[in-house]
């Protein structure tokens, strides 16, 4: 069975609020590309920052979800998943170890792409949705590896340190 996760108001409010700012940072000023990189930024951290939230509040279920997968240690990878999501989705949003976190992410990204999105290994009734969420991850993990590459940009904690 699958469980569903209720959000609390609040919670749901404020990271609707920060898609909402990443889409509008990238409306305001779509001729200046710094303001539309962070936009970009904040709304790849969203998924991130939704979903630890998710596996935070449904642990049992998210613990359980690891172990059905056969990985040791579930309750630790658990734990550690929820601390990369929620801690460094916050921190891409502030802009503090950008590069180090996209490759952290992209890697993670694409682990979970291979080991919880096989489709070449599902029955076919579960296949396409496995396929989309595969490719998602890999698309993910593109744009990840492109802040990697390319940084923050100045709206972030990191441009105040190289500068």
């Amino acid at each position: 069975t699958t469980t569903t996760v209720e959000r609390p108001g609040e919670i749901g409010l404020v990271l609707s609020a920060a898609v909402a700012l990443g889409l509008l940072v990238s409306m305001i000023a779509p001729t200046d590309a710094q303001a539309v990189q962070y936009g970009m930024i904040v709304l790849l951290a969203s998924l991130f920052l939704l979903s630890g939230f998710d596996k935070l509040v449904g642990f049992d279920g998210t613990a359980g979800y690891i172990a059905s997968r056969g990985l040791p240690m579930p309750t630790v990878v658990a734990a550690l998943t929820i601390l990369l999501e929620l801690g460094g989705g916050l921190l891409l949003v502030i802009g503090w170890m950008t590069r180090p976190l996209g490759l952290a992410f992209a890697g993670f990204t694409l682990l979970a792409a291979l080991l919880f999105h096989a489709y070449w290994s599902v029955p076919e009734a579960a296949r396409m949705s496995q396929y989309l969420s595969f490719w998602k991850n890999v698309s993910i993990s593109g744009g990840m590896l492109l802040l990697a590459a390319f940084g923050p940009g100045r709206f972030s904690l990191d441009a105040g340190r190289a500068g």
